[in-house]
């Protein structure tokens, strides 16, 4: 009766101690600093008062259809199917997207069959040999077939879970990433294509300019050797004609650079691009939007502010998972089958051993493992995903930040362009007349061919300057269409992030 009553005891004590000793090692997990905070969306009311033009909507996907250019639809087109860049993208989506059925795969068990077939000679002079001598030297087979082995860990503290959350946050943030390389590759080609419509628009004028210079070298040199002037004018206009031709070649390599550029943006070779700007009709959109409360919106129209949450939600993820590592980890494994073992010179018996009722074996091992010593890697781990869950975070501020700053520039950009087109289209009107009066007075007889000549030179250069004005404010309309997201919009998304990383 003593002896049960001792047996008991220490029982008892054993077991007080293997939960004091099992607690006390769950509990070592260090605080560490206080984790980073999400930034606000700033208020932008201010800067939304200043602009004169707003509408209560944000830009459409398709928001390229809006120029009513066919040659820009079929090349941003082309672009989203044969881009390498965007077709990376994807690729990377796929392998974000399949990562997610791994980490999901944990928290289900895994059932799988095995067999083996071992044809072993024990040793005569190995340690089983010197505790058997019996079965030194023979030669056995042993075989053995499982149709059903499994495993499972049981996911007490979340850490399989929270591999899946941060699989899906990877996944959700490579989603946003490839919306963000399309908008990209889509602002970047109506870049390029406005740019270069305006470089073969001035082309042309300076084409023009060109025959003009060359008409009034002519001039100077009929004069000159009519004896009506001096070589004075002459060089002069020698100068002006030469000066026209080399502006000439100079805006004829810009264009071939940005044909180059929009081949390459949709996925072709520089011959590809050697036909453009044959449509060069582009509307002006006399709107853009610009919705109210825009601050609150970023987050759900802009992919880049999108992926950097989902990085950051992935992040905080991988904390708890760092931190579960500190806790024991339980599972259980077990199989079901049977298994044979015979002399080698008996082989020929060993199928009929190993399908019998007797060699029917089954097994059930629940197992336990706790962490009591690892030389401080748990909490570098620990501390490295903290820090990078701050490094997300912070990430994320900053590009809130720049979003807001992006918008508030492309806002002013399109505001001041709008601005300088109709002053300057006035200043070409009014250029315009001069040269019209120029060519009344060649008609009574009060000027001769120089002065019409001279007189439309003037108005050929504020053309050129308003194609690169048209240009400028066409660039300012796709700018402004990028900062508010391109037509992105993800309502999943949570509208203020959460502060607490576990």
């Amino acid at each position: 009766m003593r002896s049960r009553v001792t047996t008991a005891r220490r029982l008892r004590i054993g077991l007080g101690i293997g939960c004091a000793l099992f607690f006390g090692g769950c509990a070592w997990i260090p605080k560490g600093d206080q984790p980073a905070q999400y930034l606000e969306a700033p208020e932008m009311t201010e800067t939304l008062a200043e602009v004169t033009s707003r509408l209560q909507n944000w830009p459409a996907d398709r928001w390229w259809e809006q120029f009513g250019n066919p040659e820009l639809n079929g090349l941003i087109e082309q672009s989203l199917n044969d881009n390498p860049g965007l077709k990376h993208a994807a690729a990377r989506l796929r392998q974000a997207t399949s990562l997610v059925k791994v980490e999901g795969a944990r928290l289900l068990p895994f059932l799988e069959a095995d067999a083996s077939l071992t044809y072993e000679r024990i040793s005569q002079h190995g340690v089983f040999a010197a505790l058997n001598p019996e079965v030194a030297g023979i030669r056995i087979m042993y075989g053995i077939i499982n149709p059903l082995s499994f495993r499972y860990e049981f996911d007490f503290w979340g850490k399989n879970r929270a591999m899946l959350e941060a699989a899906l946050g990877h996944a959700a943030a490579e989603e946003a990433e490839t919306a963000e390389v399309r908008l990209r590759l889509t602002t970047g080609i109506a870049r390029a294509y406005f740019r270069g419509q305006a470089l073969q628009q001035q082309l042309d004028i300076v084409k023009t300019i060109v025959g003009i210079r060359r008409e009034l070298k002519t001039l100077a040199e009929t004069r000159f050797r009519l004896g009506l002037d001096n070589d004075q004018p002459v060089k002069i206009a020698v100068a002006d004609y030469e000066a026209a031709f080399k502006r000439q070649a100079a805006i004829r390599d810009q264009l071939d650079v940005q044909r180059h550029l929009l081949a390459r943006l949709v996925g072709k070779g520089p011959d590809e691009g050697a036909h453009l700007f044959a449509k060069p009709k582009v509307i002006v959109p006399s709107q853009m939007a610009a919705p109210d409360h825009l601050s609150l919106g970023l987050l759900v129209h802009r992919p880049d502010l999108a992926a950097a949450l989902y990085r950051a939600h992935a992040a905080s993820r991988l904390v708890r998972v760092a931190t579960t590592q500190f806790y024991p980890t339980i599972d259980l494994t077990g199989f079901v089958g049977f298994n044979a073992l015979t002399l080698a010179k008996g082989t020929d018996k060993l199928a009929n051993f190993l399908f019998s009722g007797q060699s029917f074996t089954y097994g059930l091992a629940p197992g336990l493992r706790m962490p009591w010593f690892e030389g401080g890697r748990l909490r570098g781990e620990l501390g490295a995903q903290r820090a990078e869950y701050d490094a997300a975070v912070e990430l994320y501020n900053d590009t809130l930040l720049e979003a807001m700053r992006e918008v508030a520039d492309s806002l002013s950009a399109w505001q001041t362009t709008n601005e300088i087109m109709a002053s300057h289209k006035r200043l070409v009107a009014s250029l315009g007349d001069d040269w019209r009066l120029a060519k009344v007075r060649l008609v009574n007889g009060l000027d001769d061919d120089r002065e019409v000549l001279r007189h439309r030179y003037p108005v050929l250069e504020q053309e050129y300057a308003l194609r690169a004005l048209e240009s400028d404010q066409l660039v300012a309309a796709v700018d402004l269409i990028e900062s508010l997201g391109g037509g992105y919009h993800n309502p999943d998304i949570e509208k203020r992030p959460k502060q607490n990383p576990s």
